[in-house]
């Protein structure tokens, strides 16, 4: 597996696979990998003939009071896993290499971005955005792909490369859960013992929701059960929502007919969890 930091190295490896005739696929992360992560590199290697990884913690996505300082870095054992899984490249831009100094463009996805994270969590969907498209232009590939545990940021990528007529397949794996259904995360790493038994009640709680709505219909009253067995746990409640799977507006009446998502964001301790299911 090559590492590369700079530009021109990638650029040289793209254009010796594009030569090749070779099908390119990116699995963009922000490091710190878990299985969730690998899932998604085994889905690329069944999809390509060349996978590129990217590991870039993306300033311009965390909020004033986020954790960009601490967010987990592990490139050592990251560059293992990847190499192991049979990655051809890993791409690990500088911050002065994705941001120069001057930059001045800002990818802003309206309405997917508005909601949900994005009313909690301003403009962090124009940092995910703007890193993406760069790192679209960066690598070139023909498919990309993206964990479901960010359902969201799924949606406003795919709106993102369909309004900018970008020449790149989007592929999502389906959420990496633990035994227990916890989705997997990086940020899962921050949970202290008894914050990680109580956590696995954000999973239940939209399970029984999503079985109460599909069942009787009522959705109003199937959201608060969930909010109510969330602070019956411990969480502090961001939102739990039922929305239409695209566009990521609310939805209030359950309807067969268009895929639907049921999303949920809560604090447990210090940690922030997201989680979401589908809603068939």
């Amino acid at each position: 597996m090559q590492t590369v930091r700079q530009l021109e190295a990638l650029r040289e490896a793209v254009a010796a696979w594009r030569q090749a005739g070779e099908r390119i696929a990116l699995v963009p992360t922000m490091g710190a990998l878990h299985d969730g992560h690998m899932a998604l590199v085994d889905a690329a290697r069944r999809a390509a003939n060349r996978v590129v990884v990217s590991i870039f913690v993306n300033p311009k996505q965390f909020g004033p009071n986020e954790d960009l300082a601490k967010y987990p870095r592990k490139e050592a054992a990251d560059s293992r896993m990847l190499s192991g899984a049979g990655v051809d490249l890993l791409w690990m831009p500088p911050v002065e290499l994705v941001y120069p100094e001057g930059f001045a463009t800002n990818v802003s996805v309206s309405g997917v971005s508005e909601v949900l994270e994005g009313a909690h969590r301003p403009g962090h969907f124009d940092g995910v955005a703007t890193v993406v498209a760069k790192l679209f232009g960066q690598v070139q590939p023909d498919i990309a792909f993206f964990g479901e545990k960010d359902w969201q940021q799924l949606a406003v990528i795919r709106r993102m490369t369909m309004d900018l007529d970008l020449p790149v397949e989007i592929q999502s794996v389906l959420t990496q859960r633990d035994d227990d259904g916890l989705a997997l995360s990086s940020r899962n790493a921050y949970l202290m013992p008894e914050e990680r038994a109580k956590a696995v009640a954000l999973p239940r709680a939209l399970g029984a929701a999503g079985k109460a709505i599909v069942e009787g219909g009522d959705v109003e009253a199937a959201l608060a059960q969930a909010r109510e067995t969330l602070a019956a746990a411990g969480f502090e409640i961001d939102y739990v929502a039922l929305a239409d799977a695209a566009t990521l507006a609310p939805v209030t009446a359950y309807s067969a007919d268009r895929p639907l998502r049921l999303l949920a964001a809560a604090r447990i301790g210090t940690t922030r969890l997201i989680d979401n299911i589908a809603i068939p």
